[in-house]
């Protein structure tokens, strides 16, 4: 059975903020990637499509780099909206994020097939730039570990 999440963050971001390729809502051609809580830990959960192939039966190595990259500033948006005193479905925007740094290590090949679990621990290392470090499962297998730095997205990105 598939998990799903309920609460996501992504589903909070204002419309103008939610177009990313990685998890943006509006996005038609866009993976859709969701982010919530399971207790203190953050979670995507995703199902790769065919077209997301490397080699028949494994999973292409730059979904699992989208994946853990929109994990980590989903993560981010999560913690400092609960720092703000907030979580999602109670109406307030939360903050956004961009990604300042990245780096995915590849464990084992992916399988395709299944659903995958990415599953995050977030540190706060500045008021605005969190660090978020995850882990990508299929199955019950680790298959990636990736890295986030997140920085509360510039005023510069909004459109004038």
């Amino acid at each position: 059975m598939e998990e799903k999440i309920i609460k996501a963050i992504q589903d909070e971001y204002p419309d103008e903020f939610a177009w990313c390729y990685g998890c943006g809502r509006l996005n038609d051609a866009g993976h859709h990637f969701r982010t919530g809580w399971e207790e203190d830990k953050t979670v995507t959960v995703y199902t790769p499509k065919p077209e997301h192939t490397a080699l028949p039966g494994f999973v292409y190595g730059g979904l699992i780099a989208s994946l853990i990259d929109c994990h980590g500033t989903g993560s981010a948006s999560l913690a400092l909206h609960r720092k703000n005193g907030f979580e999602p479905g109670e109406g307030e925007d939360p903050p956004r994020f961009v990604t300042a740094f990245l780096n995915v290590e590849f464990l084992k090949p992916t399988p395709h097939g299944v659903q995958l679990k990415a599953i995050g621990k977030v540190e706060e290392i500045h008021p605005k730039k969190f660090k978020v470090v995850a882990e990508v499962f299929a199955n019950d297998s680790l298959c990636a570990r990736g890295e986030v730095v997140a920085v509360v997205m510039p005023s510069s990105f909004l459109r004038k």
